[in-house]
């Protein structure tokens, strides 16, 4: 792994003189060790305003050869401690778009503390979300299957069927089962659920005798 000991620490600081020149000579030492015959992967930023992420990603890319690249969330906000998992998510779905390969995972106590075991799991799953958001973005096949199985299942209040095809069953699993809800529609809009509501509609639509 050729890191970035020049990379971004806050938004101040992407994209400037240091972080660029640094890609330049992490440019040259891919070409070097990949004409010895050592594979290699480049680290990318860590901090980095939305609006900037493509041009990074596609620089590395180019200045690099190609050689698979790294990034490190990256952070899109500075003011998210405690939340940083989710400042690295949106950074890295959109980074993960616009070609980058691997995506380091955030945990919520990021530039806090160590992360505790609860921690690691969590910034695991919404970088996670992240990768396969980006997948589903960039038209690999198969990223948008479960996708469309989640929509189907939503559609006939299959619980059964949503809370195995989630990233997190679990998380998922404890929600449904504390909102002690009886039948086969949430507390989020109980009676009014849309989806019962128009599915009741199509049905009787069915049963009707067809005019000719």
């Amino acid at each position: 792994s050729l890191g970035d000991g020049l990379r971004p620490g806050c938004l101040a600081d992407a994209t400037d003189r240091g972080q660029i020149q640094e890609t330049v000579i992490l440019g040259e030492l891919a070409k070097r060790a990949l004409k010895e015959g050592v594979q290699i992967i480049i680290e990318g930023p860590g901090h980095m305003p939305i609006d900037q992420i493509e041009a990074n990603v596609l620089l590395v890319k180019k200045i690099c050869g190609g050689a698979p690249f790294y990034v490190l969330g990256p952070l899109v906000t500075d003011i998210s401690p405690g939340y940083d998992h989710i400042a690295g998510a949106i950074g890295g779905a959109l980074a993960g778009y616009w070609g980058a390969d691997y995506l380091c995972y955030l945990t919520p106590s990021e530039h806090l503390r160590l992360p505790t075991v609860d921690d690691v799991r969590e910034g695991v799953i919404i970088t996670r979300i992240a990768a396969h958001a980006a997948d589903i973005a960039k038209g690999t096949s198969g990223a948008l299957d479960k996708d469309i199985e989640m929509a189907r299942a939503r559609k006939n209040l299959d619980w059964g069927k949503q809370i195995s095809l989630s990233i997190d069953p679990e998380k998922a699993r404890r929600y449904r089962k504390e909102s002690k809800i009886t039948g086969d529609k949430c507390t989020m809009c109980g009676k009014y659920c849309a989806i019962d509501i128009v599915n009741k509609y199509f049905r009787q639509d069915k049963a009707r005798p067809k005019v000719k």
